[in-house]
């Protein structure tokens, strides 16, 4: 058990009521999930005050309290302590708590739109084939070594952040690869960690249902950098417009990664097939089982972050060619019929945009490409439109339907989509709301040779409508309906 006055080391205190010398058994946020003798932070979120639970909290047996605003009744026996950000000092009372972990491991952080989760799957790939322990927290799940834990954001609390660390570190860990979402900077999910590097994939629309502006998204995810300390490096795709950007004011070590024009670790495409890519890096031919350009990149930063962490570049090229693609991600099934069916976690324009791309330049006939997608709901609207029309400029035939429609009506999500498409291309829609039907519909349709982009959901094995999840994965859909078992 922890005394309040040694968690509280770092925290910016305004105001002090009650002792510190007081014994703190836990950590909590939510009012109802409190224990005897815990430390309650009030945060004020988008939906929910957790200042106005501050009594219940108490009721709970809570002895200490941080919020923003001091109660104007106080209970004598608890202590209360006053910040500016209660959400940065949950950051930091966590990290205490559990005894700073971030700092006896080296932790790399992965921001961008696109290419987190594979950039931090592919990462933990190539260092336990090197032999080291790894630790990895990510969309698709939180792993340690061979062990597996659930994952349900892209980036946990700050408890769970550095519980989930704490037990890396005393496995044995030397590593962890972590995604970083927008979310968990502005929330301050990712506070008192100590990063020994950060690398930027790149940035387009997304999540503005959440952020004001792009100029905010941009800016929360800079924020990452300029938070880095000097000890840590900072990788960033330049190719990105804003990759230049992200690295302004950053104290850590500069390195960029691109395809285009000069960088600190440049990469070309030679041949890319759809069940891999050959590829340049460092002047050095390799073999990929991972397939497109987006690939190229995501690889690219992998082998950069390697060889800046002190990695042999001749064994990082090396092991490259045995890394294998990541659950939901351009993930390929083939019918006996020869029909091919990719699934994709692609649901923003620029990640749709770049898969619809790489199956373009591979098809090598007259494959007809269809596309099922979707569009989420209680999510940004704007980008619906912008999808399906990227899905008819790039196919010969689309079926929109439902994504995760969530509390939203699946028919108004699809009629958003609609809108953004040229009249011309109406003729190539099919609207089917019932996803598995949308892809029974793609798989009737296709010919020998044809190609199905199922995207949206990817590794996601369930579908979300009004508030209740229901199992479903896209490719046992598809297995199903193609006829493929488990072996293929």
């Amino acid at each position: 058990m922890k005394k309040l006055k040694d968690i509280l080391y770092k925290v910016k205190i305004k105001e002090t009521a009650g002792s510190t010398d007081i014994p703190v058994a836990s950590i909590g946020f939510d009012s109802r999930e409190v224990a005897q003798d815990s430390l309650f932070v009030a945060m004020k979120g988008t939906r929910v005050d957790g200042h106005n639970y501050i009594n219940l909290s108490i009721e709970n047996g809570v002895n200490a309290v941080i919020c923003e605003v001091m109660p104007v009744k106080q209970v004598p026996e608890v202590t209360y302590i006053r910040v500016d950000d209660s959400k940065q000092a949950l950051g930091i009372v966590a990290a205490n708590f559990y005894d700073n972990p971030s700092e006896d491991i080296i932790l790399i952080g992965v921001t961008g739109t696109n290419g987190k989760t594979t950039i931090v799957t592919l990462l933990f790939q190539l260092f336990q084939l090197m032999g080291f322990g790894v630790g990895m927290l990510s969309t698709i799940r939180n792993q340690i070594d061979r062990r597996i834990v659930d994952s349900t954001h892209t980036t946990p609390d700050p408890v769970q952040i550095n519980k989930l660390l704490r037990t890396i570190v005393d496995d044995g860990c030397d590593y962890v690869f972590m995604e970083v979402s927008s979310h968990a900077i502005d929330q301050g999910r990712i506070a008192g960690l100590d990063f020994n590097g950060g690398i930027f994939t790149n940035i387009t629309h997304e999540h503005l249902d959440y952020h004001p502006s792009f100029k905010d998204y941009l800016g929360t995810k800079k924020r990452f950098f300029d938070e880095l300390p000097p000890h840590a490096f900072a990788l960033s795709n330049s190719d990105d417009k804003n990759g230049k950007v992200i690295l302004q004011n950053t104290r850590a070590r500069k390195f960029t990664y691109g395809l285009k024009s000069a960088h600190d670790f440049k990469a070309r495409m030679i041949e890319s097939h759809l069940d891999g890519s050959l590829l340049t890096i460092d002047k050095t031919e390799v073999w990929t089982r991972l397939s497109g350009a987006f690939n190229a990149y995501n690889l690219l930063a992998v082998y950069a972050t390697a060889v800046i962490l002190g990695i042999d570049r001749s064994q990082v090229l090396t092991l490259i060619s045995k890394l294998e693609s990541v659950e939901g991600r351009f993930s390929m099934l083939k019918s006996q019929n020869e029909v091919t069916a990719i699934v994709d976690y692609a649901h923003t324009p620029d990640a749709l945009k770049n898969i619809l791309e790489t199956i373009t330049s591979l098809r090598t006939r007259n494959e007809q490409v269809i596309t099922v997608i979707g569009a989420g709901g209680d999510r940004d609207k704007k980008k619906r439109p912008l999808m399906a029309q990227i899905a008819c400029d790039a196919s010969d035939r689309v079926i929109l339907t439902s994504d995760n429609p969530r509390t939203e009506d699946p028919d108004q999500i699809i009629r958003d989509m609609e809108e953004g498409v040229d009249p011309v291309q109406a003729r190539k829609i099919i609207s089917v709301p019932d996803r598995k039907e949308a892809i029974k519909t793609a798989c009737a349709i296709a010919k020998p040779q044809d190609i199905i982009l199922v995207a949206g959901k990817g590794h996601e094995k369930y579908q979300e409508i009004k508030g209740v999840k229901y199992p479903f994965d896209d490719r046992e859909v598809l297995m199903e309906c193609l006829e493929i078992n488990n072996n293929n």
